[in-house]
């Protein structure tokens, strides 16, 4: 699939996995020309130019957690655990503005440091014995020195797709959109579940459809807080509807030229819809499905 870039996709960063489980190295690393990725609890702080705001070892307190995020032209880069995390999904229009204003290398870079520095506050204590963790390995490992278990950062599988029958294609509207935007039907993959089984019970669960024939497109990375996004496409032989209304406000079958007089918001287009944002997996998709 070549629709542009993918947001939070293509960081420039060499993670270096070489380097987490050698302290030596690593310590070596922590020097002068290491990079601190400044962060206001959970979002960036933002330089002159409206980029990424980076210090040094000097800007963070002695007794911050620091994750290794890797080597930036040959510079260690680091990121601090905050002390509190607060929810800031993308609801949050502080969340949208840092979307809208970073380049895509540098939602990149932001998206994975936010992804993993909120895994370390959530995970503070040990889920097998309850006792205080120890960040390990740079930062890609909490080690529980109680009971010597190793927890490590999880990303969620969530599928996103498509649905079409007879040249149109199913979206639907979740509660907390704005009015007019419509997108993919999603939902987490539950455990023993493949993703084209996950895809299928979504889409039937949401939408009372039956779908078919899944196949996956492309996929997101998605740090809120840490998921990653499986763009699927499917079809169905009946385009009944049964929406599920604790999940969705609203689904509707869409004809080619609906989706793309929303695309490119013609006067006299579709009153009803605006096109799913380019900084979320949907867009991509639709785009694909328009133009294959």
């Amino acid at each position: 699939m070549s629709t542009g870039p993918i947001a939070f996709a293509g960081s420039p960063i060499d993670r270096a996995d070489n380097i987490r489980v050698d302290r030596e190295k690593l310590g070596a690393l922590m020097n002068w020309r290491a990079k601190v990725l400044l962060l206001d609890g959970l979002l960036p702080q933002f330089d002159d130019a409206g980029g990424l705001l980076w210090g040094t070892l000097a800007d963070v307190a002695e007794d911050a957690e620091l994750v290794f995020l890797g080597l930036l032209e040959e510079n260690a880069c680091f990121a601090p655990v905050p002390k509190s995390n607060e929810a800031d999904g993308p609801a949050n229009p502080r969340s949208w503005q840092v979307m809208q204003l970073l380049r895509p290398e540098e939602l990149a870079i932001y998206g994975g440091a936010k992804s993993l520095v909120d895994w370390h506050a959530r995970h503070q204590f040990c889920a097998k014995c309850g006792s205080q963790t120890k960040m390990a390995k740079g930062g890609w490992q909490r080690s529980c020195e109680n009971c010597g278990a190793e927890h490590f950062p999880r990303t969620d599988p969530v599928t996103i797709m498509l649905v079409e029958h007879a040249g149109k294609l199913l979206l639907g509207r979740q509660p907390r959109f704005p009015p007019k935007i419509y997108s993919a039907l999603a939902g987490f993959v539950e455990p023993g579940e493949t993703i084209e089984e996950a895809v299928a019970r979504e889409i039937w669960e949401e939408a009372g459809v039956k779908a078919h024939s899944v196949q996956y497109i492309a996929s997101q990375p998605w740090p809120f807080p840490s998921q990653l996004m499986i763009g699927c496409y499917s079809v169905t032989d009946d385009p009944e509807l049964t929406i599920d209304k604790t999940e969705l406000d609203d689904a509707r079958w869409f004809t080619r030229e609906e989706l793309e007089d929303a695309r490119n918001a013609r006067p006299g287009g579709n009153e009803h819809l605006i096109f799913p944002q380019k900084f979320a997996i949907a867009h991509q998709l639709v785009t694909w499905w328009l133009d294959k």
